[in-house]
This record gives structure tokens, sequence and C-alpha cells, in this order.
């Protein structure tokens, strides 16, 4: 069963909140543990992050060129330092040689952290660049089989993946709307993104 089918499942299913009594769920009985696709949609919506869910490489063609019509993007320049996603650049005639001033910086990822709603990224996407060196929009590309539950879940993918070879600059985006960080002061130091996620259903 699809990711998103499966998740639709659950909440059509589920009953109201106000309805689940102590007696029906066993007063000793511990929480609900969420499942890692789950939580990743909760925190990753609670944290500001724009989610599209896409079951084909064709929907994935779609849903990009429907983020480029609502942001009038196309014949734009793009910031991206992967070679496998020039092709989808170049079939909407958006730059990414020589640019000057990037509407958007469009990648994939390592991970995506259930548990903080977060994206991991290395050198292998972003090069040298920390957050705020980046454009204020961005579009990534992943898969559902990079969801992990915890931050060291996804170290510990990257140290599998890359064995000896381990990438740099590991860092992890969270913070997807610009009120969060003028509210919190927690938050001092974070740059908001406003960010979109393309999630392709691969399990």
């Amino acid at each position: 069963m699809s990711f998103f089918k499966k998740l639709f499942k659950i909440f059509e299913s589920a009953p109201p909140e106000e309805e689940k009594t102590t007696e029906e769920r066993g007063q000793y009985l511990p929480e609900t543990v969420l499942p890692a696709d789950e939580l990743f949609t909760i925190n990753f919506t609670d944290n500001g992050g724009k989610f599209l869910y896409c079951e084909t490489d064709e929907e994935l063609k779609e849903t990009f060129i429907n983020i480029l019509l609502e942001n009038d993007w196309f014949e734009k320049e793009a910031l991206t330092n992967e070679c496998k996603l020039h092709s989808l650049l170049k079939d909407n005639n958006v730059n990414f040689e020589n640019i000057k001033e990037p509407s958007f910086f469009l990648s994939s990822c390592e991970s995506l952290i259930a548990d903080e709603g977060s994206i991991l990224f290395s050198d292998r996407q972003l090069k040298d660049n920390k957050a705020n060196h980046l454009p204020y929009n961005i579009v990534v590309i992943a898969k559902t089989s990079q969801i992990t539950r915890t931050k060291s879940d996804g170290l510990r993918e990257i140290k599998r993946k890359y064995k000896s070879a381990l990438p740099s600059n590991i860092t992890a985006f969270n913070c997807f709307k610009a009120a969060a960080v003028e509210s919190d002061f927690l938050s001092y130091g974070r740059t908001p993104k406003n960010l979109y996620l393309i999630l392709l259903e691969d399990l």
C-alpha cells in the first residue's frame, strides 16, 4: 500500500480524540508510537514545509511544473549542484548555468528525519554552502525510503551509503516559516526557508 493511501486510511478510520477514553485505551498501555512516515509528515508541515506527494515519475514532473507556475519561475535561474537534476530544469526552460540571481535552489537530500520534521543534507547537495548562502526558495526531491526516525538513523544511513568516503557539511534544515524565527528566541541564528518537498513513493 502506498505511503499516502496508508496515511489517509489511518486518519479516516481513527475515532475522534474525545471518544477515546482511558478505559478503551487501557490505563497502563503505552502511548501509540506513530510510524516514521506519518510522524515526518506531521512534524514537517508543523515546521512550515510544503509537502507534495507523488506516486510516479510523471506525477513528480507535473508537480514540479505546478511549483514553477505557482511562483512564475519559468525562464528564471535556479541553483543546483547535482547533474541528475539538470534535465528537470532544462525541460522547463530554467537556466542553471552561469547564474547570477537564482530564484530557487533545487536539490535532493540525504534523509528525512521524522522526529524533527527536518531534512538532512551534505556537501553532495550543498557543496560548501550554509543555509544563509542559499536562495530563500528551495525545492527538494526525495523518496519515501529516505525517511528515518531520528537524526542518528540518518547519520547511520550516510555512513552505510558512503562508507569510508564520508561527506562533509552535514546539516539539517527544519525552519520553514519566518514567523517562528521572529517569535522564538530558541530559533535565533536559524535561516528560514520557503521549502517545497516533492516526495516520490518508492516502497
